[in-house]
């Protein structure tokens, strides 16, 4: 579904654990369901992810990672299809 078209409240994805997280225009259930705020177009991003130094992920899965290694995160973006008509001159120079 990635360049997909989704409307505002279309389910982008379904997990039981946190593997995708949300972007831009992407909101999150309770459930951890990813669904669409607003119309647009699907984009996936990975970007480094640093855990801080004394949580429990630091200690439980940075310990286990060879030398070196680097974490990423998924996530989930929605790019409005409608742009235009957002922008409102308020005042003439």
């Amino acid at each position: 579904f990635k360049g997909h078209f989704v409307h505002a409240g279309n389910i982008l994805a379904t997990q039981r654990l946190l593997r995708y997280h949300p972007g831009a225009h992407v909101g999150i259930g309770t459930n951890n369901t990813l669904y669409a705020l607003e119309d647009g177009h699907v984009r996936f991003t990975k970007e480094v992810y640093i855990p801080s130094p004394r949580s429990p992920e630091a200690t439980q899965v940075i310990t286990k990672l060879p030398r070196g290694a680097v974490l990423y995160k998924t996530f989930i973006n929605v790019l409005p299809a409608k742009q235009e008509g957002k922008f409102r001159l308020v005042d003439l120079v």
